[in-house]
């Protein structure tokens, strides 16, 4: 599927941009991630909490020219651009909806050699970025051994360089960077999990999500105590579960054998896995891995197999 390089469109993200001379600050006001000191050659992860700390959306954010660019998924889009747009009162600020003028890109495996013909220079580390006439290119966290870039420009721009990568790599569907995204264990706040997950419980600090030196944001009281109450007692793990996307799909609740009375964790992405099945992001009770079986919609559905993700998690003390 991936060997060599591939590209494919994102359909399933939108793009949001905040202009105006306040713009950082309003969104570092709102943001869990800190807005205001981002240069222009970084890109972070942020989240967009509700007042009870649950994650509303979630975000690759990236100064673009004079606007900082939000990339988020596309069906939660209107509701958060629509909700952040009532907190700016008499801010300096305007969140636009920039989906309709931008493509956005995924590349992965060896392509570098085919982004070369795009821009000047390639950007080495995570999350650094990169600007040039067809728009911006952001290093996204490797996945399943491929190196990952997210490529987001004008619309014009991206459509004429389309046909040269073609030549280069193969087009791969949009479903792929869902997969790969969630073998880098990068968690998506869809609209099906939206409200649910405080930013540990899916490793969004482990992920540099959140930035704990920061004023206050929506949310950012809830997230502090979880952070420094001692101990966090649900986190994220990757697994795979016998099925099709269509039945084992994102809010499905999970089930240990011990307890089939209440849920243990939740679904939070997922999507087909090359070798059979499907491969999931799981919030999931850190108790419920220690011993028994952990089951999809029921302690007698579908089993999970739990895989080891590519980073560590602090150890909780």
């Amino acid at each position: 599927m991936l060997s060599g390089g591939a590209f494919m469109p994102l359909p399933q993200f939108g793009v949001i941009d905040a202009t105006g001379d306040d713009s950082a600050a309003f969104l570092h006001s709102q943001l869990t991630a800190d807005t205001q000191h981002l240069d222009a050659a970084t890109a972070r992860l942020a989240g967009y909490c509700s007042p009870k700390g649950r994650l509303l959306a979630s975000f690759l954010v990236w100064c673009s020219g004079e606007s900082i660019r939000m990339l988020v998924s596309k069906d939660v889009q209107a509701a958060v651009q629509k909700r952040l747009s009532m907190f700016v009162l008499r801010a300096k600020a305007k969140l636009g909806d920039a989906s309709a003028t931008t493509h956005a890109i995924g590349l992965a495996g060896d392509v570098r050699g085919a982004l070369s013909g795009v821009f000047d220079a390639i950007p080495d580390g995570v999350h650094v970025k990169v600007d040039g006439p067809a728009g911006s290119l952001v290093r996204v966290p490797d996945a399943a051994g491929r190196l990952r870039y997210v490529w987001v420009g004008p619309k014009a721009e991206v459509e004429a360089r389309l046909p040269a990568l073609e030549a280069k790599l193969r087009r791969v569907s949009p479903a792929v960077w869902d997969w790969l995204d969630i073998r880098a264990g990068e968690p998506r706040i869809t609209q099906r999990v939206a409200e649910q997950f405080v930013p540990q419980m899916i490793n969004f600090d482990v992920l540099g999500g959140v930035n704990f030196r920061k004023g206050c944001y929506p949310g950012q009281e809830v997230v502090a105590r979880s952070q420094y109450r001692g101990t966090i007692k649900r986190r994220m793990s990757l697994a795979n579960v016998a099925g099709e996307t269509e039945s084992v799909a994102p809010g499905a609740e999970l089930f240990h054998s011990d307890d089939p009375g209440q849920p243990c964790g939740m679904l939070v992405n997922t999507a087909a896995a090359p070798d059979g099945g499907v491969d999931a992001l799981v919030e999931i009770k850190l108790a419920a891995l220690e011993n028994g079986s952990v089951h999809l919609g029921a302690a007698d559905g579908p089993a999970l197999t739990f895989l080891p993700l590519p980073y560590a998690l602090p150890t909780e003390v």
